[in-house]
Order: C-alpha cells, then sequence, then structure tokens
C-alpha cells in the first residue's frame, strides 16, 4: 500500500510548457490532451485549445483504492477528443507499477458548466466506474455536504483524501478540492488566471472567504484552476475565443491571490447589486480580471 499520509508528498513539478494552440489549428501537430506528470500519483491534463478554445485543465489523482478524474472537458466525441483512451492508458501504466485489483475510477466536476462535463458520456459504460451527477443535489447527495454551501466533506480514494468545499457563485454546484497529499487546492473556475465570471455576487464572495478560512490553518503548494486566459502582460487577457495563446503565463496561483481578489471584492462592494442589464462590469488584477455578470 503507498502511504498518502497527510504532508508525505515531496514537491510536484510545474516545470512544463502548457501548449496553448497553433496558428492554424487544422495543422497543430500536438496531440488533443496534453499530460503532464505533476508526480507519480498526479496528472494534469489540458485539452489542446486547437479542439477547442476553452482548453480547460483536468486533474486525474491516484489513490490506493480508486483514482479520482476532476472534470472531464469541452468536448463529447472521442474522435476529436479522447479523454477516456488517455484516462484508461493512464490508469493502466500507474497499475502496472503499483499491481492491484479491483481498482476504481470516480469522475467528478468542479462545476457543471459545458466546458467541464462535456466528456461525461464517455465514462458511462467504464467498469468500476461512477460519475457524479452535476447538479447541486447531485453534489451534495455524492460528497455529504448536507450544510451547502456551509460546510465541508471529504473523499477517501484509499489513503489518499481530500477535502471537499462548496463553491458557489461562478456556477451553483461549483466546489473545491484540496488534496492534502499533494497540497494543491483546485479550484475550478472560480480562481485562475483569467476572467473570472461571477454569476451570484454574495456566494462568490462567501466562497472566497470560506476558501481563505479553510486555508488559515493548511499548508497550500499551488492553487490551480481549470483555464489560462492572461498575457504575459499584467492585467491583459487573451481575446475571448482565442484558439492561439503564445505568450500565457503559468497556471499557478496562490493564497495570496485569494487573499487580493477578496480586497478586490471588497472595494468593488460585497453585497453590491447585479450591474444593468446587458452590461458587464469588470476589475482588473495583474493575474485575472473579475467580472461581475
Amino acid at each position: 500500500m503507498l502511504d498518502f499520509s497527510d504532508g508525505v508528498a515531496g514537491a510536484g513539478s510545474l516545470a512544463v510548457s502548457w501548449h496553448a494552440g497553433w496558428p492554424s489549428a487544422k495543422h497543430d501537430p500536438a496531440p488533443e490532451i496534453q499530460v503532464h506528470a505533476y508526480d507519480p500519483h498526479t496528472m494534469i491534463l489540458r485539452q489542446n485549445k486547437s479542439v477547442s478554445h476553452e482548453a480547460p485543465f483536468m486533474f486525474l489523482l491516484f489513490g490506493n483504492a480508486r483514482a479520482l478524474l476532476l472534470d472531464t472537458g469541452a468536448t463529447a466525441d472521442p474522435a476529436y477528443f479522447p479523454l477516456r483512451r488517455t484516462v484508461d492508458e493512464l490508469i493502466a501504466a500507474w497499475l502496472a507499477d503499483h499491481p492491484r485489483d479491483g481498482y476504481g475510477l470516480t469522475v467528478a466536476h468542479t462545476h457543471g458548466h459545458d466546458d467541464h462535463v462535456a466528456g461525461d458520456g464517455q465514462f458511462a459504460d467504464r467498469p468500476d466506474t461512477v460519475v457524479v451527477g452535476r447538479s447541486v443535489d447531485d453534489v451534495i447527495e455524492f460528497f455529504g455536504l448536507d450544510s451547502w454551501p456551509a460546510g465541508a466533506a471529504t473523499v477517501d480514494l484509499g489513503g489518499r483524501v481530500l477535502d471537499v468545499l462548496p463553491g458557489p457563485g461562478h456556477h451553483r454546484s461549483a466546489t473545491v478540492f484540496y488534496d492534502r497529499y499533494t497540497r494543491l487546492l483546485l479550484t475550478g473556475d472560480s480562481v485562475y488566471p483569467g476572467r473570472l465570471y461571477v454569476e451570484d455576487w454574495p456566494a462568490f464572495t462567501a466562497t472566497i472567504d470560506r476558501l481563505l478560512n479553510f486555508c488559515a490553518t493548511r499548508p497550500v503548494s499551488h492553487v490551480l484552476g481549470c483555464h489560462i486566459e492572461m498575457t504575459t502582460t499584467p492585467g491583459k487577457d487573451y481575446l475571448i475565443g482565442s484558439t492561439y495563446q503564445p505568450e500565457e503565463p503559468p497556471l499557478q496561483l496562490t493564497v495570496g491571490h485569494l487573499r487580493a481578489l477578496r480586497d478586490m471584492l471588497t472595494k468593488a462592494g460585497d453585497n453590491a447589486g447585479a450591474p444593468p442589464f446587458g452590461e458587464i462590469e469588470t476589475y482588473p488584477h495583474d493575474d485575472f480580471i473579475l467580472w461581475r455578470l
């Protein structure tokens, strides 16, 4: 049995150059999915921007009893986005190094937007696999988040435990995952180097407060969201729908970015109403842009 005790993990590697599309998407030589091994038990996947401009990141975490896949990308058709095949190959390779019987897979989501759940159907008939529903009720029932949007829960992959926190604001069923082994905080579309779209301002503010309170008593190695939309010029993002982003910043943020985001929410007005119909308010930071929808 592998030891996934709290704090045992060595520092994982984010020394990776993320593929950010190609000048001509039709001629992109890169695979549909980029895979980076953060450590031997933690894989970070990114969908190619030439397949979908969303280019979401996904996370595959291995425990002793089962693996957890967070999000399934923006494309349903395996001919264009072979997520099931890629995950099966990664699990087979991991099991070759760590043989065991009856290994399961749980497919869950950081939230229910289409660019994070489109590949769910690829896993519908996979043996020993559970695909968690995307509604608030589904999330509450599966993880046992009975005090939603307060409280927290845990999911045990077999010695590797993750904390699950309600994260509504960007999306009503959003959740945030903290991996005690790597100390990664996986924030979905709530916090990442890009446009932080807020559909429910008070709920989003409460989520950031919840994350800051949580992080105050836990070590966090990196804050990892699910997109990169910024350029390397502070405060400047790529155009929405861009399929080629040659000058991207790193994916990883810090708890300090959570604090900066909370300060921006305060300055913008914690409980301010939505902007007039058809208008969007934006609040720029060097590493992200807050959008009030």
